[in-house]
């Protein structure tokens, strides 16, 4: 019987592989405007369904040597990749799950934690899958987008709900008691409680950051007189927001567009591309928000200590 943090890690890498196998047919469908659900999984060369003990996640590819059991066209890297790269995400959000391993952990603090660890397993999930079909198609599907601000949003309202009394709150005039900005019992105190300061801050931050890339594309559109971000830049924007908060998002954008950036130049300068060429921003914006995530604290603790 498994004890301790192997308790914890040995699982998630095993379902981190499950999940990464159904990440891959998101990306191979999602794109397409493609069902996730129907047909089952099949070879893109020779259309031959795969049988369950070829679609073993990570190691049917290796077994198979990287090729079609029927028709033995290469299985391209990136399904092992995803799979490999979501187990180890996976691990990392049962890393930070270890607190739940304390005694007498009270029930706030439980449903602190385990929120925290779903919300960055949910956020790798989104920004690997992202990170893949922006590279390979240019597109950033809604239903990862959308649906995973939406998500990320509810994740934190629910976080929010089991707040310790007064944690978060937020004085904002007043030197009496703490009372709620609606209470019935007026103190001479603007008050935003822990619950309130959480959702509308989040509320907010997604709204900032849909607004920061908005207001940059319109710039462009203004000055170049054609496109140079996509709505779906915008959307992964919000994504960020909803799940990091805002200044890990911002930290997130920054590090994109300077990943994009160093990118765009390195083509540039071998002459494989100029100042038009159309590249996957959401694929750095990804990148910069799995970076952000893992370092974002650290990061920010210390460049706030320079100022």
């Amino acid at each position: 019987m498994l004890t301790g943090p192997l308790a914890f890690e040995l699982p998630a890498f095993l379902l981190g592989l499950l999940f990464g196998s159904f990440l891959n047919v998101c990306i191979s469908r999602l794109p397409a405007h493609r069902s996730i659900l129907k047909p089952r999984s099949h070879c893109l060369y020779c259309l031959h369904p795969i049988a369950w003990y070829d679609n073993i996640p990570l190691l049917s590819w290796l077994l198979l040597r990287a090729r079609c059991r029927h028709c033995q066209q290469p299985i391209p890297w990136r399904y092992p990749a995803v799979e490999l790269s979501f187990a180890i995400w996976l691990t990392f959000a049962a890393r930070t799950a270890f607190p739940l391993l304390a005694p007498g952990i009270s029930t706030n603090a439980f449903a602190t934690i385990t929120i925290n660890a779903l919300t960055f397993a949910l956020l790798g999930f989104l920004l690997i899958g992202l990170l893949v079909m922006d590279w390979q198609t240019h597109t950033l599907p809604d239903t990862f987008t959308l649906t995973g601000t939406l998500l990320g949003f509810l994740l934190l309202c629910v976080r929010a709900a089991y707040l310790a009394p007064h944690q978060y709150d937020l004085l904002l005039h007043g030197h009496n008691p703490l009372t709620s900005v609606g209470g019935a019992v007026d103190n001479g105190n603007v008050v935003l409680t822990g619950s309130e300061h959480l959702v509308l801050g989040r509320l907010l931050a997604i709204a900032a950051m849909a607004g920061l890339l908005l207001f940059v594309r319109f710039a462009y559109q203004t000055l170049r007189h054609r496109d140079g971000l996509g709505l779906g830049d915008v959307k992964l924007a919000a994504l960020l927001a909803a799940l990091l908060g805002f200044w890990p998002a911002v930290l997130a954008v920054f590090l994109g567009f300077l990943l994009g950036s160093l990118y765009a130049l390195t083509l540039i300068a071998r002459r494989q591309a100029t100042s038009t060429t159309h590249l996957p921003l959401g694929t750095f914006l990804a990148i910069g928000g799995l970076l952000a995530a893992l370092l974002g604290t650290p990061l920010i603790a210390w460049y706030t200590s320079l100022l």
